[in-house]
């Protein structure tokens, strides 16, 4: 029987340091490794032997590579990136590898830095290494640990030398460890976070354990610092100064997300001062609820995967504080760390800037799953105790964040013992902290029910605490860990699961799915996805499915969470002139905030001043009498927008930053003024109508007041989004896929009669897909009142729909130069019926470019909302378009079908022609990529419509708007 290679066998590894916990800023010497390593990539895991390791080696013809990084993505020769979402690349055989195993030797060659202590021990650090390595210092083997995202120590004090100590490590992609981490991710092997040589003086602490609690009754913070040497801990804030070991009790503000409270304290142990960072607060389950602090809390939050377009997994502290700024704006107040610890450093900010965490271990065992979970590692005792290993490394590590406030067991890895396992070790070791862990849903092993996409209805079935299962169960809070899918153009229906988790209390809110796309730069496509790499098995764009876009500008998905979790309500009050305001806060008063009013005629402010609004408690409410209008008009539609701002700067924000807005209608809008009154005449081959020219044979417009059109016809096309095309395992609602089967992408147009009476030119069409015997009967109606040209169109539905339209409006062609836009209606992006909450009525100006959402997979993108007019321009000339009733528009320089066609950003090229879509209705979007459908009430059904568009020559009405 043969002995597997080390890589190959189960164990965690040997010769390391026991885990402990992180400190970044202790006053003891240390020596930063990363920098410029020498490398060497083999094809297999034995194609090299282990001279290099040998002292006197001769590198010098290496290339070199920074570390920390992914060698795959430095250098053309290296090997590419690759991405699967469940399935193993490589063949399930656990724990067996495949002989083509990519294999990274490094070398780094070093001297300790003047005045490195000659007393004392060394440690050397290693915080993120993928898959599995092997360890030399100046020739001596250290060890070898799996546990890609995970720390790992070593002793090498004995070994160190004042000049030319060689550290050579070498990196497997595959070991046994990856059935341990089949995360939805990029398989990025190398030495992707820090290496650090950590001087240890004489009789300093090896870990410590800070225990910080809250008792909200008393307003007091309990303090004792577990340490395994003696030690004392000062906190000149609080007047602490006491022995390792005891106990302290004292007056002090609480931590939470909102009011993030930290006081500075110190431990000193033999000869080393470790800078403490405390933060007071109490996590409990109580009444099936999530209390901090006595208070329940209600999770905004996000997943995050630690990236990086050009260096994967491996992320700087300056991108990370830029990630967690982005999250305090946007109003998120809590982080799931999919599906691994993060760099610790990211946590350091959590706790600095007031996040929860739900801290995940590096666990992930999926691809088993279409496997019907046989040969499970998690349900195999011989997998226990890498499971403990990494249980371990992961608490020990973070035990002392504030942020920290609920450990999670691993993601989608069934269920088994090693998972009791996991679960037992953690409670003992850490009963402060709550345990989570998705896939068991007896949730034995797990103090809160946790689901993923449940749809609304499942979830308020669980809010009112009838859902079936076990009874046990049912006692529980419950969490979303995934809603919300950000893939492409949504994700739709945040806005009635937020009222869900705001009605009842069982549900605590959720994480969407997830912060950024991860999109890799890529040399032909700008941002590449999966198969873009040349990989054989892959997942597409799937893992681009994110509320930033790779390059962590925020996505119309992102602001409109913001506006569906902004944490104050601002609506019409219960009298006419009054405006109610929520403090939506947990824990926070409204003191910290500034309001102000605009008052607003046909979206243009006539009035702006401050509004006073007491400093309300959480969860209270207040109505406010606003001024009197600044203006007596009634000729206009008028309404009110309220502002919540930070009224001083914070760690995340300047004064000014908005938090939150609602408006109030006064008026409701005016539709346009009938268009009619002028006839119809015919003249060589047209029929021309006020200032329209139309095809006498087709009915088709040609211009309107000298500006050429084309193509103006019914559309119900749009270019399928993620959403839209959905997930295999939902295939009723894969409503991409099916429009395509009913051929909606190619319908066809036949012209039935074009009459003149005596003021209306009125074209009768049937719009229908081949091979099908449904259709569309639709009549353009047009009149004119010789200045303005208004269309009428009607719609009747033929035969069987058994599928919602993407869409109903009319598309037409106007010419490329008229690429400046400006409306009234919602903006300033995006929205569609389930993704509207963000939407503010107002004037907005725009080029064609920018209305474009840029989704790393092109696809219908960037319509606007309650459109009351639109206006074209080139400066010069341009048209306007008045609704009745209210209309979507979007504006292209490529058509639907081509934007259908693109893969990439980098496929669509503009034409001569910008593409106006003006529309009646659109489908929703709903979350079904990896969640549920378009919710009932914005399905767009096939029925009867009546929608009209009033065209108007900027110029008759002296170029107002972009002309």
């Amino acid at each position: 029987m043969s002995t597997l290679p080390w890589y190959e066998d189960v164990s965690p590894g040997r010769g390391g340091l026991p885990p402990r916990a992180w400190c970044a800023r202790s006053d003891a010497v240390s020596l930063s490794l990363d920098g410029a390593w020498r490398f060497r990539l083999s094809p297999a895991a034995d194609a090299e032997d282990e001279s290099f390791a040998a002292e006197g080696y001769d590198a010098s013809a290496w290339e070199e590579i920074a570390v920390p990084g992914h060698w795959v993505l430095q250098g053309k020769d290296h090997g590419a990136p690759a991405y699967t979402n469940v399935v193993y690349p490589f063949p399930v055989d656990p724990p067996r590898v495949p002989t083509e195993n990519p294999t990274g030797d490094h070398l780094r060659r070093f001297d300790l830095p003047a005045g490195w202590p000659e007393a004392g021990e060394a440690v050397l650090r290693f915080d993120g290494v993928e898959s599995a390595a092997r360890v030399w210092l100046n020739g001596e083997e250290l060890g070898e640990f799996k546990g890609s995202r995970l720390p790992y120590e070593f002793a090498v004090g004995p070994l160190l030398r004042e000049r030319g100590n060689v550290l050579a490590v070498r990196v497997h992609q595959w070991s046994s460890g990856s059935y341990l981490e089949d995360q939805d991710q990029w398989w990025l092997p190398g030495i992707f976070r820090d290496v650090t040589l950590l001087h240890r003086p004489e009789g300093a602490a090896g870990d410590f354990f800070t225990h910080v609690s809250y008792d909200h009754t008393h307003g007091t913070g309990t303090l004792r610092v577990e340490c395994d040497v003696p030690g004392r801990v000062t906190v000149p804030e609080l007047g602490v100064d006491m022995a390792t070991g005891e106990s302290v009790t004292v007056p002090v503000e609480p931590w939470t997300a909102e009011t993030p409270r930290l006081y500075d304290g110190e431990l000193a142990a033999g000869g080393e001062r470790i800078p403490l960072r405390l933060g007071f607060r109490t996590v409990a389950v109580e009444d099936g609820v999530i209390k901090v602090n006595g208070r329940r809390v209600l999770f905004r939050g996000v997943n995050r995967h630690e990236f990086h377009p050009e260096r994967g997994r491996s992320v700087d502290l300056a991108t990370m504080r830029h990630d967690v700024e982005l999250m305090k704006r946007h109003n998120i107040n809590a982080v799931r760390t999919s599906h691994y610890p993060p760099h610790p450093a990211f946590l350091d900010l959590c706790d600095e800037y007031g996040l929860w965490v739900i801290d995940e271990c590096d666990l992930e065992t999926h691809g088993f799953q279409d496997l019907g979970w046989r040969a499970n590692p998690v349900d195999d005792a011989r997998w226990t105790p890498a499971l403990l290993d990494r249980a371990a490394r992961m608490v020990e590590r973070d035990k002392n964040h504030a942020s920290v406030i609920i450990w999670s067991l691993g993601n989608e890895c069934g269920t088994g013992a090693g998972l009791t396992a996991m679960a037992e070790w953690i409670r003992d070791r850490d009963p402060s902290r709550l345990v989570h862990y998705e896939g068991d849903l007896s949730c034995e092993d797990t103090d809160v029910y946790s689901r993923m996409y449940a749809p609304h209805a499942e979830v308020e079935q669980i809010g009112r605490r009838e859902d079936p299962g076990p009874e046990a169960r049912r006692e529980l809070p419950f969490i979303l860990c995934e809603y919300g899918h950000a893939m492409g153009n949504g994700p739709g229906g945040l806005s009635d699961y937020q009222r869900l988790f705001e009605t009842y209390e069982r549900c605590q809110g959720g994480f969407v799915w997830e912060w950024i796309d991860h999109g890799l730069v890529h040399p032909e496509h700008g941002y590449g996805y999966g198969g873009d790499f040349g990989e054989e098995l892959h997942d597409g764009n799937f893992v681009c499915d994110g509320l930033l876009f790779p390059d962590r500008t925020p996505s119309p998905g992102l602001v409109e969470y913001k506006k569906v979790i902004e944490p104050v309500r601002i609506e019409s009050g219960s009298t006419p002139g009054a405006v109610r305001v929520t403090n939506g806060h947990d824990f926070a008063d409204l003191s910290g905030l500034a309001f102000e009013w605009a008052f607003e005629i046909d979206g243009e402010t006539v009035g702006t001043g401050p509004l006073t609004v007491p400093g309300l408690a959480p969860g209270e409410s207040a109505e406010i009498a606003l001024p009197a209008p600044p203006l007596d008009r009634t000729d206009g539609e008028a309404q009110w927008t309220v502002r919540a701002l930070l009224a001083q700067d914070t760690r995340w924000a300047s004064s000014g930053h908005e938090i939150a807005w609602g408006q109030l209608s006064v008026s409701e809008p005016h539709p346009p003024t009938s268009a009619a009154g002028a006839r119809p005449v015919r003249d060589a081959g047209r029929i021309v109508l006020g200032p329209g020219s139309f095809d006498a044979r087709t009915g088709e417009p040609l211009a309107i007041c000298g500006i050429p059109l084309k193509g103006l016809r019914l559309d119900v096309w749009r270019a399928p989004t993620d959403n839209d095309n959905g997930a295999a395992w939902q295939p009723d609602e894969r409503y991409g896929l099916l429009w395509r089967e009913l051929g909606l992408h190619r319908m066809r147009h036949r012209i039935d009669a074009v009459e003149t009476d005596g003021e209306a030119l009125t074209v009768r069409t049937r719009v229908a897909p081949a091979a099908q015997d449904l259709g569309l009967v639709t009549a353009y109606r047009w009149t004119s009142d010789g200045r303005r040209l208004r269309l009428t169109v009607r719609v009747t539905p033929e035969g069987e729909w058994r599928q919602p339209l993407p869409r109903l409006g009319v598309r037409l062609g106007l010419p490329a130069a008229l690429d400046r836009a400006a409306w009234f209606g919602g903006g300033p992006g995006e929205a569609y019926p389930d993704t509207r909450t963000a939407a503010r009525t107002g004037r907005w100006e725009s080029t064609v470019d920018e209305l474009q959402t840029p989704y790393v997979r092109p696809q219908e993108n960037g319509a606007r909302i309650d459109t009351r007019w639109v206006e074209l321009g080139d400066g010069s000339m341009g048209l306007r378009v008045e609704g009745d009733p209210l209309f979507w528009f979007t504006a292209r320089r490529w058509t639907s079908e081509q934007l259908d066609a693109a893969g990439h950003r980098t496929d669509l090229t503009p034409g001569d022609t910008v593409w106006l879509t003006l529309d009646h209705a659109q489908q929703g979007i709903g979350s079904q990529s990896c969640g549920p459908g378009v919710l009932p009430r914005y399905r767009l059904d096939a029925a009867p419509a009546t929608f009209s568009f009033t065209f108007t020559p900027l110029e008759a009405r002296g170029a107002r708007g972009p002309a």
